[in-house]
């Protein structure tokens, strides 16, 4: 298991935005849309640049490794 406690895989970026009423706004739609999202799965980052560069808002899913779980013990769990 990783750090993160989820297992082997990797973050995957899903929506990155320097304007912060895109951000929210596309919040927003995830939460009210058909299409629901494990947010246990998810991470949401927030890379402030201060003056050199603007803030960057980041949402992530994490993406288990498949082939690991394949080889993982079902005894494990």
């Amino acid at each position: 298991m990783d750090r993160t406690g989820l297992g082997a895989g990797h973050w995957e970026v899903l929506f990155e935005t320097q304007d912060e009423s895109e951000w929210r706004a596309h919040l927003r739609h995830l939460r009210a849309g058909p299409e629901r999202i494990d947010w246990a799965m998810t991470r949401v980052d927030t890379l402030c640049g201060r003056l050199v560069q603007p803030t960057a808002y980041r949402l992530s899913l994490f993406v288990p490794d498949l082939a690991c779980d394949l080889r993982r013990d079902p005894s494990d769990h």
